[in-house]
């Protein structure tokens, strides 16, 4: 999500290779007929989640599971990068994440754009800025003002950048979040933009999840899960403390403190017009309740009038504009408004008064609309607003006690992103692209209501003859699902065309139209077919679009996806045989669904960073912060539909399954890497087909720099490669393989 509080808050030959040896390291106990329980022609393995045999792969750092790890990647290096496609893929890849005329993204503030640069020679990266009269042009002036990889040298750290965070008005005083291989817990520091270096003395944090905000040059909210006292079930910081300069950390002043039972407290600045600072901070009791607070200086916490479903974006002009995801009624027998409003009011006078002042309606979005990206400018308050998985953009004035707006007119038919904002500029950036339309940047322009294009990349793939069509699909209940499709104009319907599936389905993210070089020289190019399905649990139309498949009715998703491979299968673009799906975090929950729920549709499962252990998933990591998402294992309802559909605990000892080939990352800490772990280790004991590989570093993206990003991207596309273009047998006329 975007907004203000950061609220918690991703890709020809004949070689078929032969099924998956065992693994090097095999530590797990055999099955046998204790194990299993056997009904309608299937034997589930039973895995106790008390006492689970593989439960050591779950030490993250532990040396047996770092042995087995090591095997696993030695056995899939020697069957992808043995692959004489793999060293192509890999040098494409690499070249397209290395480019030099990659747009320089960047945040307009301060009269300077600042962005993060990588490249071949700056593997960790530059922080660095220029102004804007250079920026727009062909060859703007870098002023670097810290080379990462100089300091991960000089400190013999592997630092991978996690933002700046600078005090306005003079933007002098910055901390830097830094984190050593790119895992979510982080070290924050203080730097000088006039010194270039790092404050001697000033403000610096241990390696923790959470964050800091100033409140003024001398002082930060500081929230920190550093100790059990203060943090989480999730994981996550549960107290901020007012932080003094001069003063050790653990000397700190409380301001707020809120449950251990919470996903986490995390603070944040809201900053008016006219100078005025709200310290603020969001209490998430759940991944999608929160209860919001005010942090006066001089007083204890107050607790904004909101719902429990929303999330502030900003304030615009005294009005504290905000999203609602449930239908609220704030005064009985007064005014209601329906889930997904865009509302505001009077933050000043609610202050003054204590009273909730009169709600404003900003936008109600209609039924295949959705809100992404907004914030305040100067003239405008900007929102995207997508129809139909298409993007838009609208401006936002409020006069006279009312809201009015009036449309920025943007690129038909792309996926509109708007990028940074600030309440004393009238300038905005903003991307659009598709499927086959490399990414374009522009300057929007809050006042004349304009967008400028000043950069574009250049086409990455030959998308000559490439066509895209958005398509429908009945899911189980009959609920209409609407997919993408990118293929070759001439594609003849004999389900011949290898078809790759990707999706989401979980958080309310949306998962649109996006242009990628990789996937367009690795697989478009190569013939292969791509599909993206809206499924329910996404934000494509909304909070009621996400609600639908929130825990005991998350099998609606699981449906969704099925009834898109069936239409593709149905229309015959494709067939099981040629058939692959794909998806990452909660995708790769989603993947390990179609894994086990539906074999016969695919013959390649790529299951990235995945949760798969669903009666443990709670226990790992930030998995607690999630159980608004999926439900609680220790519930008898919810449990027991977790395990139905639990990857982990639905495999078949004597089934018939595609290959699957799982990622993850040791340095992920977000999800576990134990989930992939033990999926991967079950399989080896059973006999079932599989790859498996773990980066190292990296964190939850599964990679830190940009040859790790090319790696990973030459490997799973070798994979693809495999299993779904090399197959050669005949297919009948109804798409099917013969028996």
């Amino acid at each position: 999500m975007r907004s203000t509080a950061n609220k918690l808050t991703a890709m020809t030959g004949a070689l078929l290779l032969a099924a998956c040896s065992q693994p090097a390291v095999d530590n797990g106990d055999s099955v046998t007929p204790d194990n299993v329980v056997t009904g309608a022609g299937r034997q589930i393995v039973q895995i106790d989640p008390d006492n689970d045999p593989r439960v050591w792969l779950e030490e993250v750092e532990g040396e047996a599971a770092i042995e087995w790890v090591e095997g696993q990647n030695t056995r899939t290096f020697d069957r992808l990068q043995g692959d004489e496609r793999y060293q192509g893929m890999f040098d494409q890849a690499l070249a397209i994440y290395q480019s030099e005329d990659r747009i320089p993204g960047g945040a307009f503030y301060g009269g300077f754009v600042w962005g993060f640069w990588q490249d071949a020679t700056n593997t960790h990266g530059l922080w660095r800025r220029t102004t804007i009269e250079s920026y727009v042009t062909d060859a703007p002036e870098w002023d670097v003002i810290l080379d990462l990889d100089a300091l991960s040298e000089a400190e013999g750290k592997n630092w991978v950048w996690r933002g700046a965070n600078c005090l306005a008005p003079d933007y002098e005083h910055c901390m830097l979040t830094l984190s050593d291989g790119g895992s979510d817990a982080a070290v924050r520091r203080e730097f000088s933009i006039s010194a270039r270096e790092f404050v001697d003395g000033g403000f610096e944090t241990p390696d923790a999840k959470g964050g800091v905000t100033w409140i003024d040059a001398d002082t930060l909210m500081v929230g920190l899960a550093t100790s059990e006292a203060d943090s989480t079930d999730s994981g996550y910081p549960s107290v901020a403390y007012r932080w003094e300069r001069g003063t050790a950390l653990e000397d700190a002043t409380e301001v707020i403190r809120g449950d251990r039972s919470d996903v986490g407290l995390f603070t944040f600045r809201a900053e008016d017009f006219d100078g005025t600072v709200y310290m603020m901070a969001s209490q998430a009791v759940t991944f999608y309740d929160t209860n919001w607070w005010y942090l006066p200086a001089d007083a204890a916490p107050v607790q904004l009038p909101l719902p429990a479903k929303s999330s502030i974006q900003d304030i615009f002009h005294g009005q504290l504009v905000f999203t609602i995801e449930e239908d609220w009624a704030p005064v009985d027998g007064g005014a209601s408004f329906a889930q997904g409003s865009l509302l505001s009011f009077d933050i000043a006078e609610w202050v003054a008064t204590g009273e909730l002042p009169t709600v404003h309606t900003v936008y109600v979005p209609r039924a295949r609309q959705s809100l992404g990206g907004m914030g305040s400018t100067r003239t405008a308050f900007l929102v995207e607003i997508d129809e139909n998985v298409v993007g838009g953009l609208e401006a936002f004035q409020f006069a006279d006690g009312a809201w009015t707006s009036q449309t920025i007119p943007v690129p038909a038919n792309m996926t509109i992103a708007l990028g940074s904002t600030h309440r004393h500029e009238d300038i905005a950036f903003m991307t659009a692209e598709g499927f086959l339309t490399p990414d374009t940047l522009s300057v929007v322009n809050s006042a004349e209501l304009t967008v400028e294009p000043i950069k574009s990349i250049p086409a990455r793939f030959d998308a000559e003859g490439l066509v895209v069509e958005q398509l429908e699909a009945a899911s189980a209940d009959g609920t209409m699902i609407p997919y993408f499709v990118v293929r070759r104009e001439d594609t003849v319907m004999d389900g011949t065309t290898p078809t790759l599936l990707y999706a989401y389905g979980g958080f309310q993210v949306s998962i649109r139209p996006s242009y990628s070089g990789s996937r367009g020289q690795l697989w478009l190019e190569n013939g292969g077919a791509y599909v993206v399905a809206n499924i329910r649990g996404g934000g494509e139309f909304g909070p009621a679009w996400h609600q639908a498949g929130l825990k005991m009715d998350r099998q609606r998703i699981y449906d969704d996806l099925i009834a898109v491979a069936e239409s593709l299968i149905d229309t015959g673009l494709t067939s099981s045989r040629h058939l692959g799906v794909y998806g990452g975090s909660n995708g790769g929950l989603l993947t390990g669904v179609m894994y086990t729920q539906r074999p016969d549709l695919w013959n390649a499962v790529v299951s990235a960073v995945p949760l798969l252990d669903m009666l443990r998933y709670h226990t790992l990591l930030a998995g607690n912060s999630w159980m608004g998402e999926y439900g609680d294992p220790a519930d008898p309802d919810e449990g027991a539909f977790l395990r139905s559909i639990s990857p982990y605990h639905n495999v078949d000892a004597n089934g018939e399954y595609p290959e699957i080939y799982l990622y993850t990352s040791t340095k992920d800490d977000r999800v576990h890497p134990g989930h992939a772990r033990k999926m991967a280790n079950l399989l080896a004991e059973l006999g079932h087909p599989y790859l498996y590989y773990e980066n190292t570093s990296g964190g939850h993206a599964a990679a830190a720099n940009l040859e790790e990003y090319a790696r990973r991207d030459a490997l799973l596309y070798t994979f693809l490669t495999q299993k779904l273009m090399d197959a050669d047998e005949p297919v009948t006329d109804d798409g099917a393989t013969p028996e």
